[in-house]
């Protein structure tokens, strides 16, 4: 019995012809796709912000030689035992003026609360190179330490001399071939200059006019004179000799922080918590785990920072319940704050501490000043 007909003939069926509807359809889907695939590779004018790492300043970093070192240590004072953790916080950037994000990434950026998409001119500004960048921002770090430092002991008593250090020069600009790095400034058109913010008065009072600057260098002093640069920022005219600045300070104490790869001067609050619970007896946090993020000045104030909602991520991955932001940027804060993380404000060294007190003790802390709304 044969189980096929070999002489049967199988037709195929008919193609049904498409329709005009379907060719658009069609059309429409292979457009969509070329297009999409076109803008995936083109260049876009973003850079994306997201949770960087997270270090103790209670705790160990790693140098450069790969060495497990203490992130503070102190040399010429007695030091206690800590607990818990003082976490400091980075941001991390997607992106620079030669490779930026492509299209997607934004897309699913978008939708990440943990993240933020932000114009590349507010990160990379315009005639600034990353080398430029980073430079500044190590300057910036390098500061901070120094302005932490300086904060930590004057709040523990001891006296700090202070002055202001050129720390690099921007090409062509007006201190070229005059100011050299290492110049110690003290006096400008007569007053004496004991930090940046002064400096910086006194030249914008001159609106271009030639300043005269007092300066030491390799011990010597010696008296300068540098015409101003017209600048405009946000809107504003300002006058710019283009220098990088530092403070420096006189220390009866030696403090080492050692930090590798980070730069910027928002992690100077925490430094200087750090300084504190290594100089003085017991834990300031009480054992438990706080993070925060702030500027601090020598005076003790706290500063903005930017990247506060990354930041607040990235300190309830790090496993912290209790955040410290500058009350500058509570607005930001307000309706971003992840699920388990308690947020408090502060505005000095002494708020800071205050909070500290409260989460140790186990009181208090409902009278503190927070960010919520």
């Amino acid at each position: 019995m044969a189980l096929f007909d070999e002489n049967v003939t199988i037709e195929s069926a008919l193609r049904r012809p498409i329709g005009r509807s379907a060719k658009i359809g069609l059309w429409a889907l292979a457009i969509a796709l070329i297009v999409l695939l076109v803008v995936t590779f083109l260049p876009t004018a973003y850079v994306i912000q997201k949770p960087g790492p997270v270090y103790n300043t209670l705790g160990t970093a790693t140098t450069s030689d790969g060495e497990e070192v203490a992130l503070i240590s102190v040399a010429g004072a007695d030091t206690f035992p800590t607990d818990g953790a003082l976490d400091l916080l980075t941001v991390q950037v997607v992106g620079n003026r030669e490779r930026t994000p492509a299209w997607f990434e934004l897309a699913r950026a978008w939708f990440d609360p943990s993240r933020a998409v932000l114009p590349i001119d507010a990160v990379f500004p315009r005639g600034q190179t990353s080398e430029q960048r980073n430079q500044e921002s190590a300057a910036l770090m390098v500061d901070s330490q120094k302005e932490a430092t300086a904060a930590a002991l004057r709040e523990l008593g001891y006296d700090i001399g202070q002055r202001i250090t050129v720390h690099s020069l921007i090409d062509d600009s007006a201190a070229e071939g005059v100011l050299e790095e290492g110049d110690v400034i003290l006096e400008a058109d007569g007053q004496q200059i004991t930090d940046a913010d002064a400096l910086r008065q006194v030249i914008n009072e001159g609106a271009g006019d030639p300043v005269a600057l007092l300066i030491e260098r390799d011990g010597d002093e010696q008296t300068v004179t540098i015409t101003p640069h017209e600048s405009e920022s946000t809107g504003q005219t300002r006058w710019i000799i283009g220098v990088t600045l530092i403070n420096d300070y006189e220390f009866p104490i030696d403090v080492t922080i050692q930090l590798d790869n980070v730069g910027g001067p928002s992690a100077g609050m925490m430094f200087a918590l750090g300084i504190i619970d290594t100089l003085t007896p017991g834990s300031l946090n009480g054992g438990e785990k706080v993070a925060g993020t702030g500027t601090i000045s020598s005076s003790g104030d706290v500063g903005p920072i930017g990247g506060i909602r990354q930041k607040l991520w990235g300190a309830r991955d790090a496993g912290a319940t209790w955040f410290l932001a500058p009350v500058e940027n509570c607005d930001e804060v307000v309706g971003h704050i992840p699920a388990g993380l308690r947020v408090f404000s502060v505005d000095d060294l002494d708020d800071a501490l205050d909070v500290l007190g409260a989460i140790r003790d186990g009181e208090g802390l409902d009278a503190l000043a927070t960010c919520a709304g």
